[in-house]
């Protein structure tokens, strides 16, 4: 910016004229302002306009003016502010707070439209044989695992069907599941593969978990919050997780939601080592997704960006991570509700899924998936359905300490300009995520999907695990169910 962004600012803008001012060097922050805000510039166009400033000059101006509109507004004096006022201010400043993180994410990525057929070599690194865990419809297993056991065999992996499951997994299922494992001698040499949803993928974890643990040990005793709190003592068996919808982002997670609902519970079996080795993400698997379960999975999708980017947890590379997931999310949610058959819809759901999965991973959740597991042990609530009627009133639970990072959310997802205040951006932002709800169809109140007054005061207690942690706002037990009964 130096001898060129010298800025007068004055009560009155006015425009230089363009070029004319570049002639002594000098352009205004105001008349910046004015052909951005006024008549529609981009920065880009900005600096084509202004030869000699960059993009960087141009957001600083920006920035600099709605910073100070009031006080530069108010003034009646000729005021010039130089570009080293300027530069001062928005040189990027040491940041005191102190970096400290892990990231932990699959070793290996694959991604990539119609890439499944790479699954045998993928396969091959792991192990001689495929213990194959399927969630899929049995109409399109029987189009897709005959050609994916082709594809391992072709690399001389045996490949045996291990176990099919339809329904969020249960502590039941682990078990059993484990024990026929067990009953197949499964060891050095065997992986686990998990074709289909979130279920099919947290199942494998546990049990390629539980197969290697005690023969009288039950997952139960080593899930957060119930049972004996026991650690694995073993390595879990390897695994290689394929999803087939774009939602939990599991592929990319280390741990693996187990339920119960005698006495009613949904609790995580969590260690780093649950971490697939591999994840195999070929957006064409869930072209065949039907609406519904497309519109609650991507929903599950973008509040897990959300509640991870404002999370108390929140760390550098799981936000920069959700920022991405989001903007590729909420422009194609509607798309791929709408026309599954889109490809880029469905790539970019398939992507921000990953990424939302990699992201709650690093940086934990919020109250929305602190509540959505009650609402599935107590109701039966599908869980993309439960987080995407929570998602509002989360957002607005949050709204005071997370004001900033929500705001940005606005400008980055809706472009609301950033001379709007924070609270008028945060305003927007949950008007536009209602009406993405309302768009794709997802329930928007308590009743709908059949919780009753008197199960709410259950809900609201079991409604404190790992999840609720991350919460920005610490929520007291009357104040969730205060919030609870206001969505009924």
């Amino acid at each position: 910016m130096e001898n060129v962004l010298a800025q007068h600012i004055t009560k009155t803008p006015g425009v230089c004229g363009g070029k004319a001012c570049i002639a002594g060097h000098r352009i205004r922050v105001l008349d910046i302002v004015v052909w951005h805000e006024k008549r529609g510039c981009t920065p880009g166009e900005l600096v084509e306009m202004f030869p000699g400033i960059t993009l960087a000059d141009v957001h600083a101006a920006l920035a600099y003016y709605f910073d100070n509109r009031a006080e530069i507004e108010a003034d009646s004096r000729h005021e010039t502010v130089t570009a080293d006022t300027v530069r001062a201010r928005f040189t990027p400043k040491l940041q005191t707070t102190v970096l400290h993180y892990d990231f932990i994410a699959p070793a290996r990525i694959v991604f990539g439209w119609g890439r499944r057929t790479e699954i045998g070599a993928l396969g091959r690194q792991f192990g001689r044989r495929a213990l194959v865990f399927c969630g899929l419809p049995d109409a399109q297993a029987a189009a897709v695992l005959p050609k994916m056991a082709d594809a391992l065999h072709a690399e001389h992996v045996d490949v045996i069907e291990a176990g099919a499951i339809d329904h969020e997994p249960e502590a039941a299922d682990v078990d059993e599941a484990a024990a026929g494992l067990r009953e197949l001698g499964a060891g050095p040499g065997d992986f686990l593969l998990a074709l289909g949803g979130g279920a099919a993928i947290d199942l494998a974890k546990a049990v390629a978990a539980m197969a290697v643990a005690g023969e009288d040990d039950r997952v139960a005793d080593y899930l957060e919050g119930v049972g004996r709190g026991l650690k694995l003592q073993r390595d879990p068996l390897p695994l290689l997780a394929v999803p087939t919808t774009a939602a939990t982002g599991a592929e990319a997670t280390y741990n693996a939601v187990i339920s119960n609902y005698d006495p009613p519970w949904k609790k995580s079996l969590r260690d780093p080592r649950l971490m697939a080795r591999a994840a195999l993400v070929d957006p064409e698997l869930c072209v065949s997704v039907p609406p519904p379960v497309t519109a609650a999975g991507g929903m599950d999708a973008i509040t897990q960006l959300i509640e991870s980017f404002i999370s108390r947890k929140a760390q550098p590379i799981p936000q920069a991570l959700c920022l991405q997931g989001l903007r590729l999310a909420v422009p194609a949610i509607v798309e791929a509700v709408e026309d599954g058959a889109s490809r880029p819809a469905r790539e970019h759901m398939s992507h921000a899924a990953l990424l939302s999965g990699m992201a709650l991973a690093n940086s934990g959740l919020g109250m929305a998936h602190g509540v959505a597991p009650a609402l599935g042990t107590h109701c039966r609530v599908p869980h993309g359905v439960a987080c995407a009627l929570m998602l509002p009133v989360a957002l607005r639970t949050n709204r005071e300490a997370r004001r900033d990072e929500l705001a940005r959310l606005a400008h980055v997802l809706f472009g609301v300009r950033f001379q709007q205040s924070p609270e008028e951006a945060v305003d927007r932002l949950i008007e536009e995520i209602e009406r993405l709800c309302e768009r794709v169809g997802v329930p928007r109140r308590l009743s709908e999907v059949g919780v009753q007054p008197d199960q709410i005061p259950a809900i609201a207690r079991d409604s404190f695990g790992n999840s609720m942690r991350g919460n920005p706002v610490e929520l007291s037990e009357p104040k969730v169910v205060e919030l609870l009964r206001g969505l009924l």
